[in-house]
């Protein structure tokens, strides 16, 4: 009976290092098979693997376990890479900025900003001061140069300039009382250099070509607008403001013309022609639908063609701003119904280049 408790106690002493061998020699095998199995898997990836922050931080940790000679057969990354994800993580480990205190003054409430908004929407000649008293009143304190710093951020000026009107704002409310001019330049078939003088209406979008010479200067210039103001007669009353950018020409004799008649006159900013955006866009209509398709034989031949077409113009072409009118029509024509009765005539403008058409009366 001793004898044999005393094998079996042997035994059993003897089979233990075999038992960790084993366990050891198992652990090697899932390894590996493991590793066989990251191997197949990355070969059918379309791409490489992506790696969020928290995936980092394993193989980082357990890096320092493993020899750094068997980095390659068992990481996914090369060890350049792994020996930066543990320079971040100790980094990070020490870094305290995230946990430091906040200073300086809190953050404004999102409502308390819409409020300021709100009241600076609602009253235009209030400036910032004022806002912050009314907010003090309904218990909000806050400073005034917060107040200040919201309205700018914003994009909301200071209360006197609120309330003024956007130079589109003001073009559209005036819009029946403003001329504007400009100059167009026409080449010749030689090569030479015309220049005209063009005013356009703004309410009724009615175009004025009144000279066209080689040699533009001041006191041409003054002429024109002469020509303009006695050609206009009565209804130069109705005008209160000529727009014209600062070319030199125009001087202050030009600008007498006008304010003789009680007209006044306003400027361009420098280099800004979308001020003058109107008669910048009747120009670029005559270089499409006359001047690019004509051939300019010398001066008279180009007053000749400009004044054919600002008779077209103001006569026959119809302005969406007007209702599809020309600017000397006050009315639209009657609805024609019976097609086939009536025939349909054209007219032929500039050689062919245009053409009108109208109805068989």
């Amino acid at each position: 009976m001793i004898i044999s408790l005393l094998y079996r106690a042997t035994r059993a002493l003897l089979s233990v290092p075999a038992v960790l061998l084993r366990r050891g020699t198992a652990k090697d095998a899932e390894l590996l098979v493991l590793r066989h199995e990251n191997a197949v898997l990355r070969r059918q990836l379309p791409s490489p693997l992506r790696y969020e922050p928290a995936d980092r931080f394993w193989p980082a940790a357990l890096s320092s376990l493993i020899p750094r000679d068997r980095w390659s057969g068992v990481f996914p990354v090369a060890p350049g890479t792994l020996l930066a994800w543990h320079r971040r993580l100790i980094a990070r480990k020490w870094d305290y900025s995230a946990r430091r205190r906040r200073t300086g003054r809190p953050p404004t409430a999102s409502a308390l900003k819409k409020l300021v908004l709100r009241l600076a929407r609602e009253n235009p000649r209030w400036g910032h001061r004022r806002i912050q008293g009314e907010l003090a009143r309904l218990g909000h304190p806050i400073a005034p140069s917060t107040v200040w710093e919201i309205l700018h951020a914003a994009g909301i000026g200071p209360a006197p300039r609120r309330t003024g009107p956007s130079w589109r704002e003001f073009l559209t409310t005036q819009a029946d009382g403003i001329i504007t001019a400009d100059f167009v330049h026409v080449d010749t078939i030689t090569g030479r250099r015309l220049h005209a003088l063009a005013f356009l209406e703004h309410g009724t979008r009615k175009l004025h070509v009144t000279g066209v010479t080689a040699h533009p200067t001041a006191q041409w210039a003054t002429q024109q607008a002469r020509n303009l103001t006695t050609g206009l007669g009565s209804r130069v009353e109705s005008l209160r403001f000529v727009l014209r950018d600062r070319d030199s020409k125009y001087t202050s004799s030009f600008d007498a013309v006008f304010e003789a008649e009680g007209v006044q006159v306003l400027l361009g900013a420098p280099r800004a022609p979308r001020m003058n955006a109107h008669c910048e866009r009747v120009i670029g209509t005559i270089r499409r639908e006359a001047l690019d398709h004509v051939l300019i034989m010398n001066e008279t031949h180009a007053r000749r063609i400009l004044a054919e077409y600002q008779d077209h113009y103001n006569r026959h072409r119809p302005h969406r701003p007007r209702g599809q009118r020309p600017p000397e029509a006050q009315d639209q024509p009657p609805a024609v119904h019976d097609f086939v009765a009536r025939g349909l005539l054209r007219t032929s403008v500039l050689g062919g280049v245009i053409n009108e058409y109208r109805y068989a009366s």
